[in-house]
């Protein structure tokens, strides 16, 4: 006996968000940085995000770096309702007392449209090439932990009390703890990285989002677990964070449009695929659909040749409203 055959309804992709991420540290001035933030905002990516780094990876970086929230706080007047933010500010690169006050401030040009990504800083030639120390890892993750204390600290001390803290390497006393930033309780703060332990236990006990960037979507799996596990050993409940990924992004109607994109860039079209958010339209949904489906709700996409503003129209036309 046979039977009609019967669709088997397909489970819905989880709901992502995606944001749009720059690493104008390559080659970018602030004008190259705020067409894109426009259009980010015109075509309806959830934020504009850029890496704090002073120094090109590849490549010479001519004109030259821009300062990450310098950058910030012009855009924070010149756009209206797009989220603004840093993956990831480097704890070597400012104090956290300064800091605290200048993504404060940025929070109050913005109206309240900040994130603050901290992370421990880790590109050696940078930190040689404009004279900034650069300790050991484990100092440098003692002095994130610090960092991330300070600047909670003084964000959530209440008008009119001080704040202090016995710190080793950043020794707080009887700060006034001003200015308040303008979202409650605090801009989210976002940390991420690949850590087994550290990592995992300061997003589980100071992070609104955690993020991975890079990564094979085992190891996302593998990380997510690792910060939920840190989360629940913190008494914490592992979903009040958001779990991220970034990913490079690489895209085009044809494969003609693929590849031309890939070697704007300097990537090879199989590395991407395997590797990025790369291919058609279809392709990134399924991608993107993946990284859902272990627990990423938001995806940065690593845009860079920031003139191709076509490249993000078209992944805002035909990836983001199936997401």
């Amino acid at each position: 006996m046979t039977f009609p055959s019967q669709v088997v309804p397909q489970a819905p992709l989880p709901s992502v968000e995606l944001r749009v991420f720059t690493e104008p540290q390559q080659g970018a001035t602030y004008d190259d940085l705020l067409r894109v933030a426009k259009a980010a905002e015109e075509f309806g990516y959830g934020a504009f995000f850029r890496s704090d780094h002073y120094l090109a990876m590849s490549g010479d970086g001519g004109p030259g770096p821009t300062d990450a929230w310098i950058t910030l706080a012009g855009l924070a007047r010149e756009t209206s309702t797009i989220r603004l933010g840093t993956l990831v500010t480097s704890a070597t690169f400012r104090y956290p007392g300064p800091l605290a006050i200048s993504v404060a401030q940025v929070d109050a040009m913005s109206g309240g449209r900040v994130d603050l990504g901290l992370g421990a800083g880790w590109f050696e030639d940078e930190h040689k090439a404009y004279g900034i120390p650069f300790p050991p890892l484990g100092e440098r993750f003692d002095r994130l932990e610090e960092q991330l204390a300070v600047i909670t600290g003084l964000w959530d001390t209440p008008v009119g009390d001080t704040f202090s803290y016995d710190g080793t390497h950043y020794p707080v006393t009887d700060s006034p703890a001003l200015p308040k930033p303008v979202q409650t309780p605090h801009p989210p703060i976002v940390i991420g990285g690949g850590g087994k332990k550290r990592t995992p236990a300061l997003a589980a006990k100071y992070a609104d989002e955690f993020n991975i960037p890079f990564a094979s979507l085992a190891d996302t799996e593998t990380q997510f677990g690792r910060v939920r596990a840190a989360c629940t050993a913190a008494d914490r409940d592992p979903d009040s964070l958001v779990y991220s990924n970034a990913l490079v992004l690489c895209c085009g109607r044809t494969e003609e449009d693929i590849a031309r994109r890939a070697a704007a860039i300097g990537r090879q079209v199989s590395e991407l695929r395997e590797n990025g958010a790369a291919g058609s339209p279809a392709e990134l949904v399924d991608k993107i659909g993946s990284f859902g489906a272990v627990g990423a709700t938001r995806v940065y996409l690593q845009t860079m040749d920031l003139t191709d503003l076509d490249h993000l129209e078209l992944v805002a036309s035909e990836v983001l409203p199936q997401l």
